[in-house]
């Protein structure tokens, strides 16, 4: 008998080690340090600092994890450098770091770091590199504040909704409520539903958390991956009601003093879990619509 031929186990990737890598990143990394260490401290005591903007870091460190995580792999690509693209872009970030640094112009800030990283990537190893780690650049972009204007004007009917939303259920469930625009009326206690509450920027951190969990599962399913990111708007928006749910129950029971420690002190970790929990129920949920989409195809085709 012929002995057949054994399949081929390839290796998985080995990571570089860090002696490897310092002579061609380590220069760079001290400068992006000299450079960025300050912009970001100064962040950290500005506009990060608020509850708008607190996701700035978080997005940060899983940007780099997402790029650490793909790093073997973008060395094993070939490298092609593009020096042509390169050069530009380089110096239009150093453009903005320079306005955002002394202008204090935190979004020039933000985006010129974002914009040194990708030049730098495609200076070293080039456009297969770049195109390789495009979603943690795209990530990163949920860093930048938008404009005041286009905040203003979005906030307020997103406001109005989880007013609606929270009145119609509080009042459903036999609570004392009443709203009046985005003031609500339970009890004794008025409650003003804030921009950090039900705003766009909260939307967005939503959204770019829903991106983050679709990217790190990385479903083989395209009805699965495109169902749960068209999901993702109406997951959010039900975080922000429950948020808002939470605070209005807290403040009516124990009082306003409880509600304002509950908003400083707990309320985003509560928006965060909630979405995090819908993230994970809706995408099980999808998982098994597909596995029985699956099957009524296999019995389709055994049946033929």
């Amino acid at each position: 008998m012929a002995g057949s031929a054994k399949p081929v186990m390839t290796p998985p990737l080995a990571r570089a080690s860090l002696r490897e890598l310092a002579p061609e990143w380590l220069p760079l990394a001290l400068g992006f340090l000299a450079m960025y260490v300050p912009a970001f401290w100064g962040l950290l005591h500005g506009i990060w600092g608020s509850e708008e903007q607190a996701h700035g870091p978080i997005i940060l460190v899983l940007s780099l994890w997402l790029i650490w995580r793909s790093w073997n792999e973008m060395l094993a690509l070939p490298a092609k450098p593009a020096p042509g693209l390169a050069w530009p872009l380089l110096v239009f970030s150093m453009v903005l770091y320079m306005l955002g640094m002394s202008q204090q112009v935190d979004a020039f800030t933000i985006a010129s770091f974002i914009l040194s990283v990708a030049a730098i990537l495609l200076m070293k190893r080039g456009t297969p590199a770049l195109r390789l780690l495009w979603f943690p650049f795209f990530f990163m972009l949920f860093m930048i504040p938008l404009p005041g204007a286009i905040v203003s004007a979005l906030t307020l009917p997103m406001k109005m909704a989880v007013s609606y939303v929270t009145e119609v259920l509080l009042y459903a469930a036999g609570y004392p409520i009443a709203r009046t625009g985005v003031i609500l009326q339970i009890g004794p206690y008025q409650l003003l539903v804030a921009d950090a509450c039900a705003g766009l920027q909260t939307l967005l951190t939503l959204e770019s958390l829903g991106l983050f969990y679709l990217n790190v599962v990385r479903h083989t399913s395209a009805f699965r991956n495109i169902a749960l990111a068209l999901l993702i708007i109406p997951i959010s928006f039900t975080a922000n009601v429950i948020r808002v749910c939470v605070l209005t129950l807290i403040t009516y029971h124990f009082g306003d003093a409880a509600g304002q420690g509950f908003l400083h002190g707990f309320a985003g970790m509560v928006l965060f879990v909630s979405a995090l929990i819908l993230i994970i129920a809706v995408d099980s949920l999808l998982q098994w619509v597909a596995r029985r989409r699956e099957g009524k195809r296999a019995a389709a085709r055994s049946a033929i």
